[in-house]
């Protein structure tokens, strides 16, 4: 059998695979088992930040790699120290929980925020608020907190005490953060699976208001929107606001799987021995990759970040086939009156990857991907957006 019927045999199906094998790559070109090149605009979901077998944090992890593998928590490694310490200092948070993925990075935010509440007000507030169209990952909680339908069938009963607002109302906000029953709000300002939505600021400072008015935690998902990816090093940073906890993973590790939970001032100290662990968390390989990564998302580069988004925007403005472009940075939406299926399609004919946030084509390029690179893709794109079928 080849690749693609062992996977399809072996392989659990969870999964609509496009009918593509990728077998190496380099920066944004990926190559597939035939040797055709694509330009990849989607960086395994907002993964591969500064793209396939970057130089420098290849040697990174190849030079960890050599020295120590895997110790477990019992034992203290450099890269773990050192990762958290380069996270604090660039956000202002005081402590970090390491974990292997974004859904671990929000079930430990959760834990923090319930664990404090029960510390501080006993068994009064247990409900968390979250938004809808959210996504905070697939573990029977994080599936809860995750404010769409469609990905709780099939699974109840969920984890209880989660309550839903929609995203923008001020006034449906106001109502939950005020009925004194809630410890926390989790929230992506860039709500990247249900369709690469940014929050607005008015909302967003309506919820931080009503969150220091009654002691309630601020938890910023920045699985999909951190790490650069938004122009900022955290997306939340657009918004001018210090969250209690902030979660990520995703581009954090550059390729290999690490999540986080930045712990802030009120919470740092919530998590005590035995409350909360993980086997691989802080992994030295991954946080030796994640130290090259963020050691280089300097200001020039988020501001490359801001630039290329800005000429994305002005590219696809007013072509044919086009309907609207959200986003911020380098995580985008593009509504087109094609299905994005079919545009998917199309583009990947012509070399290059694109995928999908519920209706929308999602761009979520390496963060220093090459302009020329870019110019070739986008003109491929416009032209599957106007394509007659």
């Amino acid at each position: 059998m080849n690749i693609k019927e062992l996977d399809q045999t072996y392989v659990a199906g969870t999964y609509a695979r496009f009918p593509l094998q990728i077998v190496k790559g380099n920066g944004s070109v990926v190559t597939d088992e035939k040797g055709k090149e694509y330009i990849d605009l989607g960086t395994g979901i907002a993964v591969n930040t500064f793209g396939v077998s970057d130089e420098a944090w290849v040697e990174a992890v190849i030079a960890q790699l050599k020295t120590l593998q895997h110790t477990s928590n019992l034992y203290y490694t450099e890269p773990c120290a050192r990762l958290a310490h380069m996270l604090c200092e660039r956000t202002g948070m005081k402590k970090v929980f390491f974990s292997n993925s974004g859904a671990e990075a929000n079930e430990c935010a959760i834990k923090t925020a319930r664990k404090y509440a029960e510390n501080t007000y006993g068994s009064a507030r247990q409900h968390i608020v979250t938004l809808k169209n959210s996504f905070h990952g697939r573990t029977i909680t994080t599936l809860a907190a995750t404010g769409q339908d469609t990905f709780h069938q099939d699974f109840l009963p969920l984890t209880e005490g989660f309550l839903y607002a929609t995203p923008n109302d001020c006034d449906e906000i106001t109502r939950l953060l005020s009925q004194g029953n809630v410890a926390a709000v989790l929230f992506e300002v860039v709500q990247g699976e249900g369709g690469v939505n940014p929050l607005d600021h008015s909302f967003v400072q309506t919820m931080v208001s009503l969150a220091k008015e009654h002691d309630i935690l601020l938890l910023a998902d920045e699985v999909q929107c951190g790490n650069g990816r938004t122009g900022e090093l955290f997306g939340y940073m657009h918004y001018g606001i210090t969250p209690d906890i902030v979660s990520t993973a995703k581009g954090l590790g550059g390729g290999l799987p690490l999540g986080a939970t930045l712990l802030g001032t009120n919470v740092q100290d919530v998590l005590t021995p035995g409350s909360h662990g993980s086997t691989f968390g802080g992994n030295p390989v991954c946080c030796a990759g994640a130290i090259n990564m963020v050691s280089r998302l300097d200001r020039t580069l988020l501001d490359e970040v801001k630039e290329k988004s800005n000429f994305i925007r002005r590219e696809l403005t007013g072509v044919r086939g086009v309907k609207s472009v959200s986003g911020l940075g380098l995580m985008l939406g593009v509504e087109t009156e094609k299905d994005a299926g079919e545009i998917i399609r199309l583009c990947m004919d012509q070399g290059v990857l694109v995928i999908k946030a519920k209706n929308k084509i999602r761009l979520l390029p390496a963060l220093n991907i090459p302009w020329d690179l870019l110019k070739r893709a986008l003109s491929v794109l416009k032209e599957a957006c106007a394509t007659e079928t």
